[in-house]
């Protein structure tokens, strides 16, 4: 059975990939580790989780992944922090 939620689109999901790339190396291998495990089975709503949370500085990314800070504000969301659970349990 397939799931709708799925983003299917390659080259959207190459997109975002490309987008994740980062200034400090910590953030760049957390987040290849994470789309090497999940990128497959990602859904628009984390598309657009990880959309967001690309917007953010290096230092504030760091802080997120490795539970030194929580989600305040815009990325007070479910959706981001969902993300951002799947990024620390690796």
């Amino acid at each position: 059975m397939s799931n709708q939620n799925h983003q299917a689109d390659p080259s959207q999901r190459a997109r975002l990939r490309w987008r994740a790339r980062r200034g400090l190396l910590e953030n760049d291998l957390i987040i290849e580790r994470f789309f090497d495990r999940h990128e497959m089975e990602l859904t628009n709503k984390d598309v657009q989780a990880l959309t967001v949370l690309f917007e953010e500085v290096d230092n504030v990314l760091l802080d997120l992944f490795l539970g030194r800070k929580e989600p305040e504000g815009s990325l007070d969301t479910p959706d981001v922090r969902k993300v951002i659970q799947m990024m620390r349990d690796l």
